[in-house]
C-alpha cells in the first residue's frame, strides 16, 4: 500500500509541476507587458485601468491553467484509476492520460492489476494432533475486477494477508503433523481454495500458495528423529531375518537333493576344496566328518599330491 500511495503523489507532483511552469511562464509575460507599456501611458488614471484589467486577466488565466492542470491525470500501463464524481462512483480510467472535470470529480485511488506476492505466516498454531508449529507461506494473487476492489474493500492488500493468515490457521487445525510434513502441496491446495473463496467477492483472485517452511519445535524434532532412526533399524532386522528364512530354506532343499544323490554330494565338496586350495599358501580345515561322509580324504591327498608335483616340475626348470 506505501508503494500505491507513492504512485498516487508521483501524479499529484506532476500536475502541480506543470501547473507551476505555466503559472511562471505567465507571470514572466505579463511582467514584460506591464513594463513595456508603463512608458506609454500619461495619466494615473489610464495606468490604474490598465493594471487593473491586467490583473483581472491574470488571475482569470491563473484560474483557467490551474483547472486545465489538474483535469490532467495519468496511469500507468498496469493500474486503472478509480474516478469519483460528487462522492459517486463514476468509472475507471486508464492507461495513459485522461481527463477529469476539476472540483467535480477526484481520482480516489490507483488499483494495480499486476501480480502480488503477499507472505503471511502461522505462528505456534496447534495441529489436529495438539502439536504447536510455525508455518511460512506465500500467495500469488491478482485484481482481475478492478470495480469491485474499489467499491467492495477498503485496504485490499491487507485484507488478503489477514484472510491468508486466517485461512492457513483454519487449514492446520484440521490436519495433524504428518499430514503437514508429508502433503504441502494438498495443504497449499486447500489454502488457495479458501482464499479465492473469500477474495472473489472483492475482485481478487489468488491464483497459487506455496508452503515456504514448517518448523516443529525442538524437543519433537529429536524425537521423531529417533522414532525414524529405530524405523530404519527395525526394517534392517527384518530385512535381515527374511534373507535368513530364505537361505535355510535354499540349504533345505539342497540337503533334499543331496541326500537322494551322494555323487552330486561328493562333487559339490570337491568344487568347495578346490575353490579353497586356488589361494597360494591357503590353509583348508576340513571337518573329519566330512571326509568319511563325502569321501574327501582321498581327494585332498591327489590335490596336495598333485600340487607337490607341480612345484617340483617349476623347480626343475
Amino acid at each position: 500500500m506505501i508503494l500505491a500511495k507513492d504512485n498516487k503523489l508521483k501524479k499529484i507532483n506532476f500536475g502541480t509541476a506543470i501547473f507551476l511552469v505555466l503559472l511562471l511562464i505567465e507571470a514572466l509575460c505579463f511582467y514584460f507587458c506591464i513594463f513595456d507599456f508603463d512608458r506609454i501611458f500619461s495619466t494615473e488614471t489610464e495606468k490604474l485601468r490598465y493594471y487593473t484589467r491586467i490583473s483581472i486577466y491574470f488571475s482569470v488565466t491563473t484560474i483557467v491553467l490551474w483547472l486545465l492542470c489538474n483535469s490532467l491525470k495519468t496511469a500507468d500501463q498496469w493500474e486503472k484509476a478509480v474516478v469519483l464524481r460528487l462522492g459517486k462512483y463514476r468509472g475507471l480510467k486508464g492507461p495513459g492520460f485522461f481527463f477529469i472535470i476539476p472540483i467535480f470529480d477526484k481520482v480516489d485511488k490507483y488499483i494495480d492489476q499486476r501480480v502480488r506476492v503477499t507472505s503471511f505466516s502461522a505462528e505456534k498454531t496447534l495441529t489436529k494432533d495438539t502439536v504447536p508449529v510455525n508455518v511460512d507461506a506465500v500467495a500469488y494473487w491478482t485484481v482481475w475486477d478492478a470495480e469491485k476492489t474499489a467499491l467492495e474493500v477498503q485496504e485490499y492488500g491487507e485484507a488478503v494477508t489477514y484472510a491468508a493468515q486466517t485461512g492457513l490457521r483454519d487449514i492446520i487445525g484440521k490436519h495433524e503433523l504428518a499430514d503437514l510434513l508429508q502433503n504441502r502441496e494438498q495443504i497449499a491446495g486447500d489454502i488457495q481454495h479458501t482464499l479465492d473463496e473469500q477474495t472473489n467477492p472483492w475482485g481478487i483472485t489468488c491464483q497459487s500458495v506455496g508452503i515456504r517452511d514448517i518448523v516443529i519445535p525442538a524437543d519433537l524434532s529429536d524425537a521423531m528423529s529417533k522414532q525414524a532412526q529405530a524405523e530404519r533399524e527395525r526394517q534392517a532386522r527384518i530385512i535381515l531375518g527374511t534373507a535368513e528364512t530364505e537361505i535355510s530354506e535354499k540349504f533345505e532343499q539342497a540337503s533334499e537333493r543331496y541326500r537322494d544323490n551322494p555323487i552330486a554330494l561328493q562333487l559339490r565338496g570337491m568344487n568347495m576344496l578346490f575353490e579353497g586350495l586356488k589361494e597360494k599358501g591357503s590353509l583348508v580345515i576340513v571337518p573329519s566328518s566330512a571326509l568319511e561322509s563325502m569321501n574327501l580324504g582321498a581327494v585332498s591327498g591327489l590335490a596336495a599330491l598333485n600340487k607337490q608335483t607341480t612345484a617340483k616340475d617349476k623347480g626343475k626348470d
